[in-house]
């Protein structure tokens, strides 16, 4: 069987199944979405009716004709409506009314004058305070003949003097229910055959293009010359998936890649290690104790220099390789930088350096503690590597939009045209003012790996005095 005809049969089932369990959901819904619509309207007709019943009820006018012939009225008048194609031809309210001990005083229905109906609870709970409802059956057994009560309270001076109650036979609102259904069912047929169809289209298209994709695969796998076709360049995922299969053999071929790093990666090794070797050499030879310690100095510092190498190379295949955070927390950067700042606070004034630094109380990222202090250790190194002794450097948090940035500015020489594009590269590095010398040419590399791992951004730009690095977070929240 092929994977595009597998795929149809588990759409076939999953449009299927799901489209049952919906409908099946919403059809049961129905009833009990009237009947809640149809129990909002009887609360407004029962509080609007207590209004008006008050006085006739004060003064004993309940049982004047004049209130039984409007109720008689009410109850013969033919609205002959149309909602939403289903015919009202009579009315189905029921009211009555009861005093404070639930003693039916008035029954629009001429059935219960005179009987205690203070057991009922839409009379009992609302005697009482509370919103009074029930749903009674007229017949036993058949749910059909339910009918819905509401009571509203008739006050007067702050305590209940009597009950109104509305009722209304469910099976009035069965039509509406019934019209409701068989549309639904219709619609529902509808969509169940338009997703079959389209389903069926889907599965036709995906089988072509997954054809083109193994013929052109099996081509790149026996080493021919093979060409993408434009429906495969222009299908979304599939082409995606077809270029970086050509992109892959591209550069398992040429291999110009891994060759240009190996490379880059021996020269950079290569000069320390002379060094080395050189001074060792060296000190092999009768010299002034002053010689001596220069060369010794020279191969330590060099020593040092293929460490933070090895180093720098090590965090960053391990950030490359990491597809999501370890053990991520909320940080204060505030906090987090302020320590920062201790951990180099030697060196800053060593070089004499004037800080400037606003950072926000409230500004806190979510991510990986330990990869984000490299990360701006990194540009605290460069800003003073880069700024001359009593320069100033300045450090700010702010909130842009739904981010958080902080912003590392420093006195100095800006970046040349040349290099800007080019400073997120490994062992691409500018040489420092003070040395003439150059760094790993790594750092700025893990930072931007660093932001990658928690969607940020690393911006590089040239400021009015110097050059200023920002990293720009997702809120915590």
């Amino acid at each position: 069987m092929s994977l595009s005809l597998r795929i149809f049969i588990v759409y076939l089932l999953f449009v299927a199944l799901c489209s049952y369990f919906v409908l099946r959901t919403v059809m049961d819904e129905i009833r009990p979405g009237v009947r809640q619509s149809t129990e909002e309207t009887l609360v407004d007709t029962a509080n609007l009716l207590a209004e008006f019943l008050r006085e006739p009820l004060l003064s004993n006018q309940l049982q004047s004709p004049r209130i039984h012939e409007i109720l008689q009225a009410y109850g013969q008048r033919q609205p002959n409506a149309n909602i939403w194609g289903v015919s009202k031809l009579q009315v189905n309210h029921r009211i009555y009314v009861t005093d404070d001990k639930g003693i039916v005083l008035l029954d629009s229905s001429n059935i219960a004058v005179g009987q205690d109906y203070s057991r009922w609870n839409d009379v009992l709970l609302t005697l009482q305070g509370k919103y009074g409802a029930r749903s009674t059956l007229e017949t036993q057994g058949d749910e059909n003949s339910s009918i819905m009560y509401v009571a509203a309270p008739i006050s007067h001076d702050g305590k209940i003097i009597g009950v109104v109650s509305v009722a209304k036979p469910n099976r009035s609102l069965q039509p509406y229910i019934d019209r409701t259904q068989r549309r639904l069912g219709l619609l529902g047929a509808g969509l169940i055959l338009l997703g079959l169809i389209s389903g069926a289209i889907f599965s036709w298209w995906f089988s072509r293009e997954l054809r083109r994709l193994r013929e052109y695969a099996l081509n790149v796998s026996q080493g021919q010359r093979a060409v993408l076709t434009p429906g495969l360049i222009h299908s979304g995922e599939l082409g995606q998936l077809a270029q970086a299969l050509e992109s892959m053999r591209n550069q398992l071929d040429g291999k110009a890649y891994i060759e240009q790093y190996v490379q880059t990666l021996t020269h950079e090794l290569k000069s320390p290690l002379a060094g080395i070797r050189a001074a060792s050499e060296l000190l092999q030879s009768p010299m002034s104790e002053a010689q001596q310690q220069k060369f010794l100095a020279n191969i330590e510092s060099e020593s040092l220099r293929l460490q933070h190498l090895i180093e720098r190379l090590l965090n960053l295949a391990l950030v490359e390789q990491q597809q999501s955070l370890h053990s991520p927390v909320t940080i204060s950067l505030k906090h987090l930088i302020e320590s920062l700042l201790d951990t180099r606070a030697a060196r800053i004034a060593q070089q004499q350096i004037h800080l400037q630094v606003s950072l926000d109380e409230q500004a806190e990222i979510y991510g990986e503690k330990f990869l984000i202090e490299q990360a701006l250790l990194n540009l605290l190194d460069n800003a003073l590597d880069f700024t001359p002794v009593a320069g100033q450097i300045r450090i700010t948090t702010e909130q842009q939009d739904q981010r958080w940035v902080i912003a590392i500015a420093n006195q100095g020489a800006p970046i040349p045209d040349y290099a800007m594009p080019r400073l997120t590269e490994r062992f691409f590095s500018l040489p420092r003012p003070a040395t003439g010398r150059k760094s790993t040419g790594l750092g700025l590399s893990f930072v931007q790996e660093v932001m990658k791992l928690h969607q940020g951004e690393l911006l590089l730009e040239n400021a009015t005095s110097g050059v200023c690095a920002q990293l720009q977070f997702p809120r915590a929240d």
